[in-house]
């Protein structure tokens, strides 16, 4: 089954150590994309997904601000950051690495994620939904997104590794294209 992404119930977030002792946590607030899940035989399944630079949320509108400019993604070169799936495989039960070409700040990178399957379910208005969730830790350096600074005490402001965590609602696309026709 093919399935878009339902953006007002899915997110992608983010965290980063701060000065070496704190986490910034931040969200992109627009993401949307599509996959096929093919439970039967999990290595037929994939997903392409983006998410929009711009809508970068830390709770600062500063750091925000900093954060969609040439020192970190430079939002204006490179508004999207991309994900394609290249293999989808169980690991046991509900629970599947999902390596993905990773695209961002111009770089491509290969990712892999630990995803689990959440499960389907009708939702109050008939849509079929699923959920799913998945986790990995980048280095942002791989894809260009260097800028730091060193502090007196040691250390720098901005750890290189960056935690991703996703959650996604999904709707049957068949379905979601079925009711718009019978509507």
């Amino acid at each position: 089954m093919t399935w878009v992404i339902d953006a007002a119930h899915s997110q992608a977030t983010f965290s980063v150590r701060h000065l070496m002792i704190t986490t910034v946590k931040g969200q992109f607030k627009i993401i949307s994309g599509q996959l096929h899940i093919d439970e039967q035989n999990p290595a037929n399944s994939w997903v392409e997904a983006e998410a929009d630079v711009a809508s970068i949320d830390t709770r600062d509108a500063n750091r925000d601000a900093h954060l969609r400019s040439p020192d970190f993604f430079d939002a204006e070169q490179f508004p999207k950051i991309t994900f394609k799936s290249t293999k989808v495989e169980r690991v046991s039960g509900e629970d599947f690495k999902v390596t993905c070409d990773l695209t961002m700040h111009g770089v491509t990178k290969q990712v892999t994620l630990d995803g689990e399957y959440t499960g389907q379910i009708k939702d109050t208005y008939g849509n079929l939904r699923a959920g799913m969730s998945a986790k990995a830790t980048i280095n942002r350096k791989d894809f260009g997104l260097n800028w730091n600074v060193a502090l007196e005490s040691g250390g720098v402001m901005v750890s290189e590794h960056v935690k991703i965590e996703i959650d996604l609602s999904t709707i049957n696309k068949a379905e979601t294209t079925e009711a718009a026709a019978n509507a």
